[in-house]
């Protein structure tokens, strides 16, 4: 399946504004990158497009590379010093490593780097020098990442961070980039009340106001005025991130073990068991179907799919050899790819559903009580403690899951708990040496003490929500209510204040190119570009699966009037979101 939306238009960008832009027939060329353009590159482009773009190998900057003093390379890196070193030790002996360079940098490249390029041997040989405003990973077609897990240790530790403001300009910049790269002028609003927030917002406007200069098209358009970017910290909403979710995306990075995308299992053939890695992506059409699908009823959909798959091929189904798909493939071995993905997709789902009914039944239904303030039939939660109780003394449940139940029954309280009543609760549940992760929101403003430092902060007040769900996802992610008020304009503008009035554009002006980004918006169809608003969220800190499907289910819901992109500096699992709270106070360490 195509890429679409985001991955799509930064594909695109990459491969029509730096591999095509200097090609020539005839002539091969060497494509470098560093660590960050090489994520950008592998998330949106295939090896093979590239390939076809005359371009014969693709190597690492910071790896040991034979010199081809035949070809030009391209260098497409990110305007940071390692990458910029590497590349003048590239030329920096009498024989080159290559012929000549094209420069392709992700974003902007500080001044004293620049002129470190101008006073090497590089000049001779530079034959292009870019930046082309792509400092962002398109993570999928309405989801965004900055790329930088150690965001939270940056804005949320205790420890004095004087990178602080560095950082800041750097975030503020990358969010620039997607803008730009969009070609999106929003109107940009924080969330009052943490400082970060409008401190970010400042600077991404500084930043997109320098980007409009340099490219007077952004946010041209009938519906392009009304587009709006929205920054908002991670403890606005500190319950979507460690509830137990039952959509099978969520649900799979929440409780097996994908790494980088990667979901490896075992394949049960007759005597032939494999080990099977799947990368779960928007290549994978039955993903993108499944993905937001509440786990029950995944593998009902699978199932109908398969069989209608098997009918339109002629194969009989019968219910019997439906779950024995390697019978099937003995018959049909030309069909193996598509029937390897549904035999994937049906592993998956059950091997979540084999999870959830070992321990998670009965903790599903206390996380959404607690999280709701009531149960099932809507009835108000009378005695919380009562609930959790059991799950605490319960030695067969993980410390981490321990620890999610006490944060949602201290959510639940509203102003927070008593001290003793913590300590007591820490102790019931033997979560000791775990027990810094709860005190640590305190440090995103969560209301955590009774009467602590973040008292009197509370919990944003509900839409209230008709429509009906599954007894154990009740839940709605609090940012949702934003997308919706935001979209409808009834977003409270003294809780959700602009930065600055959102600029009247004048939609007669031609596109005028600049020098700095070449003609490379030219030569598209003007079709293919978006004309709608769109809606842009950056959560500082993290942003959750739930989130994520958010954005999705909201666009949607417009019927492509608008379109929800939502990002953040990373993606969190419920794991890795404990893990960051719990080291909140060590460095991190970058590498690992």
């Amino acid at each position: 399946m195509a890429p679409s939306g985001l991955k799509a238009v930064v594909g695109d960008k990459i491969l029509n504004g730096v591999i095509k832009s200097v090609k020539k027939d005839g002539e091969w060329k060497v494509l470098i990158v560093d660590h960050m353009s090489m994520r950008i590159l592998s998330s949106c482009c295939k090896m093979s497009d590239i390939l076809a773009e005359g371009v014969t190998i693709v190597e690492d900057i910071n790896k040991r590379r034979e010199p081809i003093s035949s070809l030009e390379a391209i260098y497409l890196i990110s305007p940071v010093e390692k990458s910029v070193r590497a590349l003048i030790n590239d030329f920096k002996d009498s024989a080159f490593t290559y012929k000549a360079a094209h420069i392709f940098f992700t974003d902007n490249c500080p001044d004293g780097l620049f002129a470190e390029i101008g006073k090497s041997r590089v000049a001779k040989v530079v034959k292009t020098l870019k930046e082309i405003n792509v400092a962002f990973l398109p993570y999928e077609s309405q989801v965004f990442s900055l790329d930088d897990p150690t965001s939270l240790y940056s804005f949320y530790s205790s420890k004095p961070n004087e990178d602080k403001d560095k950082m800041i300009e750097n975030l503020a910049e990358q969010i620039a980039t997607l803008c730009d790269t969009l070609k999106e002028y929003p109107a940009i609003r924080y969330r009052k009340g943490p400082e970060e927030n409008a401190r970010l917002a400042d600077e991404v406007y500084q930043r997109l106001t320098a980007h409009k200069a340099d490219n007077p098209s952004m946010g041209e358009g009938a519906d392009k005025a009304r587009s709006q970017l929205l920054i908002v910290d991670r403890g606005f909403d500190p319950i979507s991130p460690i509830l137990h979710e039952l959509t099978l995306q969520a649900m799979a990075y929440d409780l097996l073990d994908i790494k980088q995308d990667i979901y490896s299992y075992q394949t049960t053939g007759i005597g032939n068991a494999k080990e099977r890695e799947v990368l779960l992506d928007e290549d994978d059409e039955l993903w993108v179907q499944l993905r937001h699908m509440h786990i029950a009823d995944v593998t009902k959909k699978v199932t109908e799919l398969l069989r209608s798959f098997c009918e339109s091929k002629r194969m009989c189904t019968d219910n019997a050899n439906i779950k024995d798909l390697s019978q099937m493939l003995k018959k049909m071995p030309q069909y193996q790819k598509e029937l390897s993905m549904y035999s994937t997709h049906l592993h998956l789902a059950e091997a979540c559903m084999k999870k959830f009914k070992a321990s998670l039944d009965k903790l599903c239904e206390v996380e959404q009580d607690l999280a709701m303030g009531e149960n099932a039939e809507g009835e108000p939660l009378k005695d919380a403690m009562k609930s959790i109780v059991p799950v605490l003394l319960n030695n067969e449940i993980e410390a981490y899951d321990k620890i999610r139940i006490i944060l949602l029954f201290i959510f639940h309280k509203k102003k927070g708990i008593g001290e003793e009543n913590l300590a007591k609760l820490i102790q019931h549940a033997n979560i000791q040496a775990d027990s810094n992760i709860i005190n640590n929101l305190q440090n995103l403003g969560c209301n955590i003490i009774a009467g602590g430092r973040n008292a009197g902060k509370t919990l944003p007040e509900r839409k209230e929500r008709t429509e009906s769900t599954y007894q154990l996802s009740r839940w709605t992610p609090i940012i949702k209510d934003v997308m919706e008020s935001a979209i409808e304009d009834k977003l409270d503008r003294k809780q959700w204040p602009f930065i600055s009035d959102p600029a009247p554009i004048n939609t007669t002006q031609t596109a005028v190119s600049s020098a700095r980004f070449g003609h490379w918006h030219k030569n598209k169809a003007p079709t293919e570009y978006r004309t709608g608003p769109r809606l842009i969220i950056f959560v500082i800190g993290g942003v959750s699966h739930s989130e994520m499907r958010s954005a999705y289910e909201v666009t949607r819901a417009t019927e492509g009037k608008w379109e929800v992109l939502i990002g953040s500096s990373h993606i969190l699992t419920p794991t890795s979101f404990l893990n960051d709270l719990k080291s909140l106070d060590q460095v991190p360490n970058p590498d690992c």
